[in-house]
């Protein structure tokens, strides 16, 4: 099994070797950056020299599961993107953690993250699931990241509602493409939860294919300027939300002289008996 520890930060040439002239725990010490992706790591070990690290890069590894980092709690960006990870563990006192990637992995719960109140960015695209099953996220986590999330990525993971995400009210980047996203109500009703909301993708699932799709989100996403890759033109988006509003008017005043109409009649009909 290889395991990172302090020892295999030592025999690395990209690290201490660089740094002559100052000894080893001197060196852990003052160490920021940790670079060890593609190293076939299956396991961390202890790291508690490092105490000053603020971004750990350990994407395209073996690593089953996230353990060992509660010393970390300057960490501000976490890459372990393309792993084995099946739980989120280990993470609450990542408090000053911004950034997390674990994209590519086997997490069936996005959970553990109630402590994470200065996460930006949460990557978790292209979970390796079982069969039918979808990506699915704790309420609780969702609350928590209410206040800081700006950008989430759950591309191609069978995610089929994103009704629990209203809570993320701060969110301005969504990707979630390739998953099985149908209902167009029920995804207006979230978008007009998310005023800021800039950047969205969702090419490649089903609701892509209703009636006026692009022309709907715009509307709904009142800040919105790119959608599906593909960037809106201001002058596009003012012409829909007049003609929705001009719509919605001739819709009530169609109403309004229905029900006077109804009235009318009624009142004819009375008369006559």
């Amino acid at each position: 099994m290889v395991r990172l520890t302090l020892e295999l930060i030592a025999k690395s040439r990209s690290h201490f070797q660089k740094r002559s002239g100052i000894s080893f725990l001197e060196y852990l010490r003052t160490l920021t950056h940790l670079h060890f992706s593609g190293r076939n790591i299956e396991d961390i070990g202890d790291l508690s020299q490092c105490r000053n690290l603020t971004v750990l890069y350990l994407y395209d590894n073996q690593i089953t599961h996230i353990r060992n980092l509660n010393f970390s709690s300057n960490l501000t960006h976490l890459f372990l993107q393309n792993n084995n990870i099946a739980h989120m563990d280990d993470l609450a006192n990542l408090q000053k953690l911004s950034k997390l990637y674990l994209g590519g992995n086997e997490i069936a719960v996005v959970e553990g993250l109630e402590k994470l109140s200065e996460l930006t960015e949460l990557h978790l695209e292209s979970q390796r699931l079982p069969p039918g099953q979808k990506l699915l996220f704790d309420p609780r986590s969702l609350l928590s990241l209410a206040d800081s999330l700006c950008v989430l990525n759950i591309n191609r993971n069978n995610i089929d509602d994103i009704g629990d995400l209203a809570a993320l009210r701060r969110l301005e980047k969504l990707y979630a493409a390739d998953n099985k996203l149908q209902n167009m109500e029920g995804l207006e009703d979230v978008f007009t939860r998310w005023p800021g909301l800039l950047e969205m993708d969702l090419s490649g699932n089903p609701v892509c294919k209703t009636p006026k799709y692009r022309d709907r989100l715009i509307v709904a996403c009142k800040r919105l300027v790119v959608l599906d890759d593909r960037d809106i033109n201001e002058i596009t988006r003012r012409f829909l939300i007049n003609w929705k509003a001009s719509k919605e008017a001739n819709k009530k005043k169609k109403n309004k002289q229905t029900h006077h109409d109804d009235d009318g009649t009624f009142r004819i009909f009375f008369l006559n008996k």
